[in-house]
């Protein structure tokens, strides 16, 4: 039976239309899963922000159907997808090479993937790079490759992407063990607690739901000291936050070069993960590395090895992208910032709850009651605005809402048509408290 088919039979139940399928005898891990997704399910077969189809874009307005909405759920943070520069670039590079020289990287690399490892490797800082296709490519071999048998340590907020990486690690003989979010101390209490020398640490650079940094320092520290690897998967932060400065344009720092240079660290001990396809708008990724273990992942990495390449637009994006970055980079980070700024600064006059406390453009809003996530996507498509919905089990029920991102191709008018949605909603009663929830905190301790 497909997904569709499993998604369908169990909304029948529901009251919803169902498509006819073939059914089978459920056993338990059908009936466990049906139930876990039973919300997801229900919004993604009938909610006009789940799974829609977008039918144009002008600028970031996007229609979807008869509906013009502000775009609030891209990643494209630096606006690269519409910059004219970049998308005039791309003809040159295609009738260069093609649309796709489909050799694996182990056969034969176009130079442009030298070319933009070369570039990376520079704006980084690290000693090397390799860039294959995606970050989920990444994570599903680098990981087991570098645990081997020994223990992973992985941060009990990180990605899917992170936690399915960890679990193929395990199938070949990992264990894994599981530190708190945010608690450093709780991972320093798990290295000097463990036997096995073999130790790697996973966790995330900015989180995708909360837009905050790690402690980087801190974790570094602790992993540094325990003799632990750290592998950091920074997919949200590369392109936005980079080194600070005194001339600095925004507290976002200069250059975009990650959450390593803008925590001031070096890559000792450390691994960097990070993707194109957000602040580069580019079917790529990469992991920044010491150069012998980029020699190793040549001859045991799967993407590398058996993979197919990137579009060559792809490829043409993230060079001309990095042209657009060292000279135009910092003003549209600059952009982005002041943008966001905007959203945070209603947030707080409106007083609504928000994780964000670091400034950065991934905008978290829970709501007072997580059932009514269905209703409060309506309102904000039926007012033009569109988000992405954070259900359950994405989130824990008690963070069930929307996640705002900003990009720096935004439109303060967008933005204000936004906080004017948001306005509406507080005074509906469907958000929380920011005083109510310091309250709570406070009460706890």
């Amino acid at each position: 039976m497909t997904d569709q088919g499993i998604v369908n039979s169990d909304l029948g139940t529901l009251g919803f239309p169902r498509t006819p399928v073939t059914t089978t005898a459920r056993g338990p891990w059908l009936e466990h899963w049906l139930e876990t997704c039973r919300d997801l399910s229900v919004l993604r077969a009938t909610h006009p922000m789940m799974d829609a189809v977008i039918d144009e874009v002008d600028g970031r307005m996007i229609r979807v159907g008869g509906h013009w909405l502000a775009d609030f759920a891209s990643c494209n943070y630096l606006g690269f997808d519409l910059d004219r520069e970049i998308i005039e670039a791309i003809p040159a590079y295609l009738d260069a090479w093609g649309t796709h020289p489909s050799w694996s990287r182990l056969l034969g690399s176009p130079v442009l993937y030298e070319d933009i490892e070369d570039r990376l490797t520079a704006l980084l800082g690290s000693e090397d790079s390799l860039v294959l296709p995606t970050i989920t490519h990444i994570h599903m071999s680098v990981i087991p490759l570098l645990a081997a048998s020994g223990t992973i340590f992985l941060d009990s907020r990180a990605h899917k992407t992170v936690y399915d990486g960890c679990q193929v690690a395990r199938a070949r003989g990992a264990a894994v063990r599981r530190f708190r979010f945010e608690d450093p101390a709780h991972l320093d209490e798990l290295l000097g607690a463990e036997a096995d020398p073999t130790r790697l640490v996973c966790m995330d650079g900015v989180n995708s739901m909360t837009g905050n940094a790690p402690d980087l320092p801190a974790f570094a520290e602790v992993a540094r000291r325990h003799g632990a690897l750290l592998y950091v998967d920074d997919a949200h932060g590369f392109g936005v936050i980079g080194e600070r400065t005194s001339d600095e344009s925004s507290p976002y720092g200069m250059r975009g070069n990650s959450v390593i240079r803008h925590a001031g660290e070096t890559y000792d001990g450390i691994v960097l993960v990070g993707g194109f396809s957000k602040a580069y708008s580019s079917l790529l990724a990469f992991i920044a590395c010491p150069t012998e273990v980029k020699q190793l992942l040549k001859v045991a990495a799967a993407p590398y090895l058996y993979s197919g390449p990137s579009p060559v637009a792809s490829l043409a994006t993230v060079l001309s992208g990095f042209d657009v970055n060292e000279r135009r980079g910092d003003a549209l980070r600059a952009d982005l910032y002041a943008l966001t700024a905007r959203v945070l600064d209603a947030l707080r006059r409106l007083d609504v709850e928000t994780p964000n406390r670091s400034g950065l453009p991934i905008i978290e809003i829970p709501l007072r009651d997580h059932t009514q996530i269905d209703a409060v996507g309506r309102f904000l498509f039926e007012r033009g605005i569109y988000v992405t919905l954070a259900a359950y089990p994405l989130v824990p029920r008690d963070e069930v809402g929307f996640r705002v991102q900003l990009t720096a191709a935004n439109t303060v008018e967008e933005v204000d048509r936004l906080i004017l949605a948001l306005e509406d909603l507080v005074d509906r009663g469907e958000l929380r408290s920011a005083r109510v929830a310091a309250g709570a905190l406070e009460s706890a301790a």
